[in-house]
């Protein structure tokens, strides 16, 4: 960084002005020459230099300012731009008229640049030749300097648009000139300045002050991953058409000498995508969506291409031995190059690692590596033929592996992929790399050991739930138990029906409050007591104030129950509820009633008798009992579930196993945050 660092305003930031230019010394006008050899931009000093207003000046032809021979043909202007359009870069001596008549000898240096669908316009800086020559040294590095460093030269619209650049510029940017028109500079450029570049040029469009010699670190479009500084000049133009203002800019790529603001950029880049990817990377504790939040941050910023894999290690405790194969599951994937790099990238689910591979040397180390694609990778960590060509012919020329490691444990391996159009990873780039594969790991290992837990619940709660009901002939039974999510975890969720003595029938609905093993567990117990407990003949009341201290013996703090009890020789149902949902009943003309006379508190509160009540239920009448997940909604309240479970029992159904399914599907989100119990049953009177 230059310890001469100007403190002015233009300073601030990582901007700031180039003492000593040669815009300090010489005025300098700018105007550009359209194909029609007509004068179709005047920048600053054009009206210093040759006395002409830009509304004078503009739509006119060239021989306004450098007039044809006395004797006919072209005039010096039409020369001179065909020059410039010919060679590239033409610079001369000519006499120029001023408005007032006066002839004086002109230094020109021109330039093309191309335009919208292929027009182009020849860019002239001018100046006074007395002045010129006070500062011949000076323009005898610049003549330098276009030959070993091209300028690239651009013109924008009032709104920032490429309207015009040359060749040199493109190269520089790493698009061609027709992905540049029209586009805005923020779709091409990369800057981590908070905008303050773009607000640079929009003041030079609002104030019509150039700026000079300011350098700039950025990165672009074409070449996302370089970090370059430009030290660019931008000053105002006026158009021919119409009244706006626009930029006209010279750049030039000075990033060999200010290689510590390349490094200060790269660092920015660096903490800005860890910084992503910390917001990005473990935002559910699902695995596949883990390692693609992984694969997401890193492409294309750090890479083309990235894939996550899953070692499946046959032990988790043992140390890793590298004489033995490892095998992965490939889980994530993804990549912004053509075929067959998706193919490379997507075309597989597991991998097999043979001992010496690429792999087996990173485990090795514990840290990332970078190795290139060629034979030898090919041979000892690729093996099959097929993958291996379509490895070669994808594009991807260096891979960087990384171990995802929490806890001690290998979770698996990320690999990024570059291809030969970026370069190749730096020590900086296997830094980064270890780091994203650090947080993701532990990220991993979060969604790993909590997908463990919940299959374990899952597993214990489908084994405590019953597989069928015995009902018997006067009640039919349609049941569903849906679990929630899998970013959700299993909650205690249960149900039962009890065929009881004298034809009766006990049905039972319960949710313990909590989630995962614990939960699962309490839910057994409960549903284990309340079957032998009604089996004694209880009154609902009694049976819950039974199954109340039970829960207090177990420590499950609470939990809610619903308990009825179903006569079929009167069709009398005796009800009482620890605080769980009210029942529904749909009477066979198509109402439906709401039973929520005896709410009660829930099971482990303590200290609240319970209340049986009691209604007739006519012939083929269904009892409708669920659990809060069916009815409850985020942004919805109890009432709103209510009335849209109502909504879907008065639909017509075939059967109650049709209307089961049919009351899930419709009320039922496909990514449900809780379990859901559903029972239908349909009751039938005695006939005597």
């Amino acid at each position: 960084m230059p310890s001469d660092r100007p403190s002015d305003e233009k300073a601030r930031g990582p901007l700031w002005s180039e003492p000593g230019s040669l815009l300090e010394h010489v005025a300098v006008a700018v105007f550009g020459i359209d194909d029609a050899n007509r004068i179709c931009y005047w920048g600053p000093g054009a009206q210093e230099l040759f006395g002409y207003h830009a509304a004078q000046a503009l739509s006119e032809p060239g021989a306004l300012l450098l007039p044809g021979p006395p004797g006919g043909g072209p005039d010096a202007c039409t020369r001179m731009a065909e020059r410039g359009r010919t060679l590239g870069y033409w610079r001369g001596r000519l006499h120029a008229t001023r408005q007032d008549g006066t002839v004086f000898d002109c230094g020109f240096r021109v330039f093309p640049v191309t335009g919208v669908a292929g027009g182009s316009v020849v860019m002239a800086l001018a100046s006074r030749g007395d002045e010129l020559d006070r500062v011949k040294t000076n323009l005898a590095f610049l003549d330098a300097l276009f030959e070993t460093c091209p300028i690239g030269l651009a013109m924008f619209d009032e709104e920032l648009r490429y309207l015009h650049l040359n060749q040199a510029l493109a190269d520089m940017n790493g698009l061609p000139i027709e992905e540049h028109l029209g586009r805005r500079l923020a779709e091409i450029m990369i800057t981590s300045d908070g905008g303050e570049y773009e607000r640079m040029l929009r003041a030079v469009v609002a104030e019509g002050r150039p700026v000079a010699g300011v350098r700039v670190g950025m990165r672009t479009r074409g070449h996302p991953d370089r970090d370059k500084v430009l030290s660019v000049s931008f000053f105002p133009l006026t158009q021919a058409v119409g009244t706006r203002q626009g930029v006209g800019g010279l750049l030039v790529d000075v990033t060999d000498r200010e290689q510590a603001i390349v490094e200060a950029t790269a660092t920015r880049q660096r903490l800005a995508l860890l910084d992503r990817a910390s917001a990005r990377i473990g935002t559910t504790l699902d695995v596949k969506v883990t390692a693609q939040e992984l694969v997401e941050a890193a492409v294309p910023d750090f890479a083309d291409a990235a894939v996550v894999e899953l070692v499946e290690w046959m032990d988790e405790s043992a140390a890793f031995d590298p004489a033995l194969p490892v095998n992965t599951r490939r889980i994530a994937s993804g990549t912004v190059l053509p075929p067959p790099a998706t193919e490379v990238v997507s075309g597989v689910e597991t991998v097999h690692y043979a001992p010496g591979s690429a792999i087996h040397r990173m485990l090795r180390t514990g840290r990332p590596i970078c190795v290139p694609v060629n034979q030898e990778f090919m041979v000892r960590t690729v093996l099959n033929d097929v993958r291996a060509r379509l490895l070669a012919d994808s594009g991807l020329d260096c891979l960087l592996l990384a171990p995802l490691i929490a806890r001690g444990t290998v979770q698996g391996i990320a690999v990024f992929g570059r291809s030969a159009a970026r370069p190749t990873f730096t020590e900086e780039d296997l830094s980064l790399a270890g780091e994203l594969a650090s947080r993701a790991a532990l990220c991993l290992d979060n969604a790993r050991l909590y997908s463990r837990e919940r299959n374990i619940a899952l597993t214990l709660q489908r084994a405590l739930l019953p597989s069928s009901l015995v009902t018997g002939p006067y009640m039919d039974i349609a049941h569903r138990y849906l679990p929630g999510s899998r970013v959700t975890e299993v909650g205690g969720d249960w149900y039962d029906v009890i065929p009881l003595s004298g034809h009766r029938v006990a049905v039972v609905v319960g949710d313990v409050m909590g989630h995962g093993v614990s939960a699962a567990a309490a839910m057994g117990r409960l549903r284990i007591a309340a079957k032998a407990l009604a089996r004694h003949d209880q009154e609902p009341d009694e049976l819950l104030t039974e199954l109340d201290q039970c829960a207090d013996e177990a420590g499950i703090e609470l939990a809610t129950c619903l308990y009825i009890r179903y006569d079929p020789t009167t069709g009398r149902t005796r009800i009482a509820s620890a605080g769980h949902p009210p029942p529904l009943v749909l009477c066979p003309d198509g109402r439906t009633q709401l039973i929520d006379e005896v709410l009660g508190v829930p099971l482990g509160v303590g200290g609240c008798p319970f209340r049986t009540t009691e209604i007739e239920l006519p012939d083929d009448a269904t009892l409708v009992l669920y659990t809060d997940g069916l009815i409850e909604a985020r942004g919805h309240d109890i009432d709103e579930g209510l009335n849209a479970l109502r909504t879907e029992l008065s639909r017509p159904a075939a059967s109650l196993e049709a209307m089961a399914d049919g009351i899930l599907a419709r009320l039922v989100p496909s990514s449900p945050s809780d379990d859901t119990v559903l029972l239908l049953a349909r009751v039938h009177r005695m006939q005597r």
